[in-house]
């Protein structure tokens, strides 16, 4: 029986390149950043370096999660998964409770402690993933149980789901069932269960997008650009007269005009359109090939992993991170409905790009252990448990 050959696999790991790769994300969503928000953070908050500084300390506590997520055992994390769950449901019941929770723009989404503020819907997003991937692998042998093997990470994400959506943060709730629904996929789960769980979300979804105005109006406004182009598609239709007026190189980085008023939060969701101008054609080539080894590399890391867990969990974390990306280019484009989804690396926001670096770190160790633990092993490996250091 063919025997894997863990120091040769470790070999030939493109750990390096991933590391490069989310080194240059984070290198190029400072520096657009820094050249989005500082005429506007000059005339708001009298300081055109405000975000930029903000950034760089979030990008600093980032990158030690990264080095702690990437370095951790497995096993340990497994051990860390409930208290995890605990703590993000914790921090988005406080965001509900008036005095705790901070109130911007119509949604109470944050928790703000000094100077600073926190958005535990963001934390969400890897405590989630991290518990799926652990619950699907511990119940791997009950899965075809609706009960006994189905129903318990349903009963989670729907929970999560119900404390995201109270926040008034519906994109962000939707985009968690739909990262989910892609974890339960790569763990076996039978496929009468999605066709069941679509016949629900689709008309629960649409119901739940009639139930507030201003996304009857963003909708609206999607289908027919033109309807409000001084409310509703305001934002959206600038960005894509950004976009157009960048050509194939842009206009030079620090060089762009539709920062400066044009496009209401461009440091914040709407943050690419400003890239693309400045940038141009070949920066947006950039911007996609970064992305798209980030996401092989994610995938392969996931494939790669003779455990269920690391396999679920880098898969599951690899689509979010992407899928965001995809989802924020799309909306900022003008090909999806306006949405309150940030940009991966490049929007402004500390919690983002936390809990963006705390999946990379979380991918980047199942890409380095890809022959470690499991609770279930590939079988068509022979792997003894003392060849590896658990």
């Amino acid at each position: 029986m063919y025997r894997f050959d863990a120091e040769k696999a470790q070999s030939h790991n493109p750990i390096h390149l991933f590391y490069l790769c989310v080194t240059l994300l984070v290198g190029t969503g400072l520096v657009t950043l820094y050249s989005a928000s500082y005429s506007f953070a000059a005339r708001f908050f009298g300081d055109g370096n405000y975000f930029i500084v903000r950034q760089l300390f979030f990008c600093a506590a980032g990158i030690i999660c990264f080095f702690i997520f990437s370095r951790i055992k497995l096993d340990i994390l497994r051990k860390c998964v409930i208290p995890f769950v605990c703590i993000a449901a914790g921090l988005c019941i406080l965001t509900l409770i008036p005095g705790i929770g901070v109130e911007r723009y119509g949604a109470s989404r944050w928790i703000e402690i000094g100077s600073f503020s926190y958005q535990p819907s963001e934390m969400v997003k890897f405590v989630l993933p991290l518990y799926l991937a652990h619950l699907l692998d511990k119940k791997v042998n009950s899965l075809d149980s609706f009960f006994s093997g189905v129903l318990p990470p349903v009963v989670v994400t729907g929970l999560f789901f119900a404390l995201i959506y109270g926040q008034n943060n519906f994109s962000t709730a939707v985009f968690l069932i739909f990262n989910a629904m892609i974890i339960f996929f790569l763990a076996g789960i039978r496929f009468r269960y999605f066709i069941a769980a679509v016949a629900m979300i689709v008309p629960v979804s649409a119901l739940l997008v009639f139930t507030k105005e201003h996304r009857v109006r963003r909708l609206v406004s999607f289908l027919r650009p033109q309807w409000d182009p001084l409310g509703a598609g305001f934002q959206v239709n600038a960005s894509k007269d950004a976009i157009i007026s960048s050509g194939f190189w842009g206009k030079g980085i620090g060089e762009g005009s539709r920062k400066l008023a044009s496009i209401p939060e461009i440091h914040s969701d709407f943050i690419f359109s400003a890239y693309v101008e400045e940038a141009g054609y070949i920066g947006v080539l950039l911007f996609f090939a970064l992305f798209t080894v980030f996401a092989v590399l994610g995938y392969k890391a996931s494939l790669n992993s003779k455990s269920i867990f690391g396999r679920l969990l880098a898969g599951g974390l690899t689509t979010l991170i992407t899928t965001q990306a995809m989802l924020n280019t799309a909306v900022v484009s003008g090909a999806l409905p306006a949405t309150g989804i940030p940009l991966p690396f490049f929007s402004a926001g500390g919690s983002s790009l936390l809990t963006t670096m705390i999946c990379a770190g979380l991918i980047a160790n199942v890409a380095r252990n890809d022959t470690i633990t499991s609770s279930a092993r590939n079988p068509i490996y022979d792997v003894s448990e003392e060849q590896y250091d658990i």
